[in-house]
């Protein structure tokens, strides 16, 4: 932002955007608010201006707006806090037994219909094309989403916390798609704010295919990143001067890996159907992302957008399995050490920036040996010992050394590693 356009800001006003990944995604996000949350003295994430979620970035931002700190989400990862309700990834992939019942209720009426239409022109279609009307008794979603509102009611109705928008003491944007003409709903804004904030993340994390979509004011609601990944000019069209963007969702670069001999050639590939089209999307995702976020330099000129993301050789995120316990924990603890590296690693390019809002480093936290579980006081969950540590803070030194010797794209460019 050019000094002219800083001195005629009567107030700086920052916000949050937070984007999808799944579960999987969601922890990321929390391991790594947690970091910039010790790390960023003068930046109160619990008070910014507006805070602008899709998926599970809605999931994670609806909790910040509700008075979750980062400290309690970490905790709840790993045990069950007082009071609260356990975060359990089963909770997001309960089958839609219904969904299946009804759909196979088709079957017989499909394959009537299939048969009658091939004896009436076998000449005009084949008996295989005939029957591939059986395709509509597929289910439009594998798991249920209700339990996802469910838990997310329950959790915003204890402790003084709120199901609506309304009532919230801070802007929260939950980002969704509708279905039947491919434009956002942006559940928080006057008109649509007041369907409950578990019915609004509900419908912004129903991916097609895996969620059937929610039914609201007559629009059938789905993922909010089919359109875009953060959704980050939702909040640069407001007027914050300075984003912090969190994005889970980058492909796996295994070369590396392999090279080294930690993962065989052809890994994804073997992980099957599944891994494969995880790369598939998390490519283009992240190619999209690519491409929006230099736009901002040019629709935004006077903002600051500040992303982190995770390294692509972390290749133990990508074959992390969400229902394991240890997977969990490993997924939460990467996104906390990804992010602290990436503030150590652009200390110089982002302390300047920073320092206009009041924000700085802390280099005492940045440079000392830490570990998030001790950070939130989960001491028995830690698994680094003082020499770990203490080897591991000299390579992180090392990789800043040697990062600060190569030119650093500018924040606003949204290339930032982490």
């Amino acid at each position: 932002m050019s000094t002219k356009a800083r001195r005629g800001k009567k107030r700086r006003r920052i916000g949050l955007a937070l984007a999808g990944g799944g579960p999987e995604g969601a922890v990321y996000e929390i391991g790594a608010l947690r970091a910039l949350d010790e790390a960023l003295d003068g930046l109160n994430l619990y008070d910014l201006d507006i805070y602008v979620g899709v998926s599970a970035g809605a999931f994670v931002a609806a909790s910040i707006t509700n008075d979750l700190t980062t400290a309690q989400m970490v905790r709840a990862l790993v045990r069950h806090e007082p009071g609260e309700h356990p975060f359990v990834p089963q909770t997001f992939f309960t089958p839609n037994y219904r969904e299946w019942a009804k759909r196979s209720l088709m079957l017989p009426r499909l394959f009537a219909d299939a048969m009658l239409e091939f004896r009436r022109g076998p000449e005009e279609q084949t008996l295989f094309e005939s029957l591939t009307k059986l395709a509509r008794a597929l289910p439009v979603g594998l798991f249920d989403n209700e339990p996802i509102r469910r838990y997310l009611h329950r959790l915003f109705s204890i402790k003084g916390r709120t199901d609506d928008f309304r009532k919230l003491h801070h802007r929260l944007i939950v980002v969704s798609t509708d279905l039947e003409s491919g434009r956002p709903i942006l559940f928080g804004n006057p008109g649509w704010d007041h369907i409950p904030i578990s019915t609004a993340v509900q419908a912004s994390t129903a991916v097609p295919g895996f969620y059937p979509p929610v039914k609201i004011e007559g629009r059938y609601c789905v993922d909010g990143i089919l359109l875009k990944t953060l959704h980050a000019s939702v909040a640069l069209k407001e007027g914050v001067d300075l984003l912090l963007c969190v994005n889970p969702l980058v492909p796996a670069d295994l070369r590396d890996a392999v090279g080294a001999g930690q993962l065989k050639e052809g890994a994804l590939l073997k992980k099957g159907l599944a891994t494969v089209l995880s790369q598939t999307v998390r490519t283009l995702i992240n190619s999209r992302l690519e491409v929006g976020m230099a736009a901002y330099t040019t629709r935004f000129p006077d903002s600051e957008v500040l992303l982190f993301q995770p390294d692509r050789n972390e290749f133990d995120l990508f074959f992390s399995n969400i229902f394991s316990f240890r997977s969990r924990r490993r997924v939460c603890e990467l996104a906390y050490d990804a992010t602290r590296r990436n503030l150590r690693a652009r200390r110089k390019t982002i302390g300047p920036m920073l320092a206009p809002y009041g924000i700085t480093l802390r280099e005492d936290v940045l440079d000392e040996p830490r570990d998030i579980w001790t950070s939130v006081g989960l001491d028995q969950f830690s698994a680094r010992d003082p020499v770990t540590s203490q080897f591991a803070t000299a390579l992180d030194e090392l990789e800043t050394a040697v990062t600060s010797e190569i030119p650093v794209a500018p924040a606003s460019s949204g290339r930032a590693r982490g």
